[in-house]
């Protein structure tokens, strides 16, 4: 039986030979971003920190263990969502499992049926 751990990346960060990125630098390029922002002190020195990726959207979200609320999770999937947009609408939905592979899979098909136009 695969644990929920099973799924998680890794993510290493070592400017331990450089001077690093300053936060003002770390803080611009999050402000021209969706990705998550990186936790303060990342940019110097080493940083080391699990991951996992969303198995509906496939984005990729650095885990908090200092985190006290409970992460979305689909257990239709077994796989942690992110919080926005998906852990939302899975929420909202019901519980309705809409997984990337899914929607991928989908439109493969609907690609072959002829059901999809460009443009």
């Amino acid at each position: 039986m695969k644990s929920k751990r099973s799924h998680e990346g890794y993510l290493l960060l070592n400017h331990t030979d450089s001077p690093g990125l300053s936060q003002d630098f770390l803080d611009a390029a999050h402000a021209q971003s969706t990705a998550p922002p990186l936790p303060p002190g990342a940019g110097r020195g080493l940083f080391e920190a699990p991951t996992f990726t969303c198995a509906h959207c496939q984005k990729v979200s650095i885990i908090n263990p200092l985190r006290n609320r409970d992460r979305a999770y689909c257990a239709k999937c077994d796989h942690y969502l992110c919080d926005d947009p998906c852990g939302l609408a899975y929420k909202v939905s019901g519980g309705a499992c809409r997984s990337y592979k899914q929607l991928t899979e989908m439109l493969y098909e609907q690609g072959l049926k002829g059901g999809l136009t460009h443009g």
